[in-house]
């Protein structure tokens, strides 16, 4: 597995095919944003080498595969959210537990949150 940023990863199957999977629920910090390595650290730390359960829920449309990702049980994707390494991306997540992440990430200024006004990707992306 390689990690591209907060919330990219690629994928290597048992077939060794790479695919490249956009976390579901998720959107992290651009590259170049703050918080931007940060957060790719932190999912590196969260998944590299490890053995994941990864989970395709779709694809996006750019046609990437959206994915979860699971180590024992543990959805890394909510953790990112949970360490304030990225935010719930309301346009695409139903998901409670990930937006009780946010909450809970913010009321304790995790990671994003302890800057003053952070800007999520969405709005930085279109500066």
């Amino acid at each position: 597995m390689r990690v591209i940023d907060g919330d990219t990863v690629a994928v290597l199957s048992a077939d060794r095919k790479m695919t490249r999977c956009r976390l579901y629920g998720i959107d992290a910090p651009e590259k170049g944003q703050a918080y931007g390595e940060v957060s790719k650290k932190s999912l590196s730390d969260l998944a590299y080498r490890k053995v994941l359960d990864v989970r395709l829920t779709g694809t996006d449309r750019y046609g990437r595969a959206i994915c979860r990702l699971l180590l024992d049980g543990v959805d890394i994707n909510r953790e990112q959210v949970a360490r304030g390494m990225a935010w719930v991306y309301r346009r695409y997540s139903q998901d409670r537990a990930y937006f009780d992440a946010e909450a809970g990430a913010r009321s304790q200024r995790l990671g994003l949150w302890a800057g003053t006004n952070p800007v999520p990707p969405w709005d930085f992306r279109r500066q």
